[in-house]
């Protein structure tokens, strides 16, 4: 059955107005979601705890590529048993939690409507026909029979995932999907099957790259604003964006109740990506900030730029020999931040972004620091681009950082 589907897959591919042949084509990742440990979260209620039995899960994203097919990806990375999957659809996002009846497509798994997934791993569904652009909303819904045990998730959705009781699947309406979230579940991919020499960035990050601070639902992440000047770009080959930040996440060290370091899930959320090109690379200030306070399942080193540098050394020899090129960046300025604002992590801060700056160990740079800045208080985000925190940018200020990047660079 699989066979079937990639045959079909290309048949669409060569009938279609394209000079580029089937081979031409390759899976692309057009979204993503990092993915995190049930806990009980700090953005308000989700439902990772307690897990779904006899639920319907209804998520929105948006894809940055574009092309003729899409799947999608399952994670059941911090899972206590097995996964089972009754049933999946994906369909063109309408309003809220309706979708565009006309669009809606069962999912499969194999050939199979179902699937289980071991625990620690995760699962593609085969292709499905939905011709896509970059920038399009797609709705996934996930039916989860039996009790799913904790759920693998993410914490920072900033946009609403819908819940039912029963298998609402091939709902166009949203009427059964009484209940809402912030948090995205099981889902971590979506790959689209795009034009071979366009490809992905991956932006790795903490609660900057995360989007915390912006606007809820309005998709004003920086990785948003990047695909959005991508998008709109003459540029022809153009990459996709995936959003690779967890709120709250360190470089140098794991929390177990919480979510793996960035330097440990290297490997997964940027080197396993499908058809990486590039990655920008914005971590280490919550090392600085939090370093020796007890996390309650961690207590992470007090931060030095030495160790700061040591693992962003180590991130580019890895992508360096995937030949995927890196972009560094300054960390933020942060004062007024309450444990943050020290003399001495100033220091550290201070010594890791002259090392971005100066060390030519990055393929390109990007000084965020200089861009956000308080021309009148070097320290100090500016204003306009302060979420009212001192440490996570506005709307304005997420607008700047992805302004900052050089497309050329991409």
């Amino acid at each position: 059955m699989r066979r079937l589907a990639l045959a079909a897959a290309a048949a669409v591919l060569l009938v279609g107005a394209t000079a580029l042949p089937a081979e031409a084509y390759g899976w692309t990742t057009a979204w993503t979601a990092s993915q995190q440990p049930a806990f009980a979260g700090f953005e308000g209620p989700n439902w990772s705890v307690e897990g779904f039995a006899n639920h319907s899960v209804r998520q929105v994203v948006r894809v940055t590529a574009t092309g003729p097919l899409v799947r999608i990806r399952l994670s059941n990375a911090y899972g206590s048993k097995p996964l089972e999957v009754a049933g999946a659809t994906i369909a063109r996002t309408d309003q809220g939690a309706t979708v565009d009846k006309r669009s809606l497509r069962r999912l499969t798994f194999g050939g199979r409507p179902a699937t289980t997934i071991a625990q620690g791993r995760e699962t593609a569904s085969d292709p499905a026909l939905l011709p896509v652009k970059a920038l399009d909303k797609l709705t996934v819904t996930l039916y989860l029979r039996e009790p799913s045990g904790p759920a693998t998730f993410h914490e920072l959705g900033l946009a609403p995932t819908y819940r039912a009781n029963g298998d609402h699947r091939f709902d166009a309406g949203g009427g059964a999907f009484t209940e809402t979230t912030n948090s995205t579940y099981f889902l971590t991919g979506v790959d689209v099957l795009a034009a071979r020499q366009h490809g992905t960035v991956v932006l790795l990050g903490d609660s900057i790259t995360d989007g915390y601070g912006t606007t809820s639902g309005a998709d004003n992440r920086y990785p948003d604003e990047l695909a959005e000047r991508i998008a709109r770009s003459p540029q022809r080959h153009k990459l996709a964006v995936a959003n690779a930040g967890i709120s709250g996440d360190l470089l140098l060290t794991d929390v177990p109740c919480f979510a793996d370091s960035a330097r440990t899930r290297f490997g997964r959320d940027v080197l396993a990506q499908p058809d990486v090109r590039t990655v920008v690379v914005h971590i280490g200030i919550n090392d600085i900030g939090t370093g020796g306070l007890d996390l309650g399942c961690a207590q992470p080193p007090v931060a030095t730029a030495r160790a700061l540098i040591a693992a962003h050394r180590s991130l580019i020899r890895a992508a360096h020999a995937r030949g995927i090129e890196v972009i560094g960046t300054t960390i933020l300025p942060m004062k007024g931040t309450p444990m943050y604002d020290t003399v001495e992590h100033e220091a550290v801060r201070d010594s890791f972004n002259h090392w971005v700056r100066t060390s030519g160990m990055y393929d390109a740079v990007v000084d965020f620091d200089q861009v956000l800045r308080d021309p009148t208080n070097l320290d100090a985000l500016l204003p306009a681009y302060d979420s009212g925190d001192h440490l996570h940018p506005s709307d304005a200020g997420a607008h700047a950082m992805a302004k900052a990047i050089k497309l050329s660079s991409l």
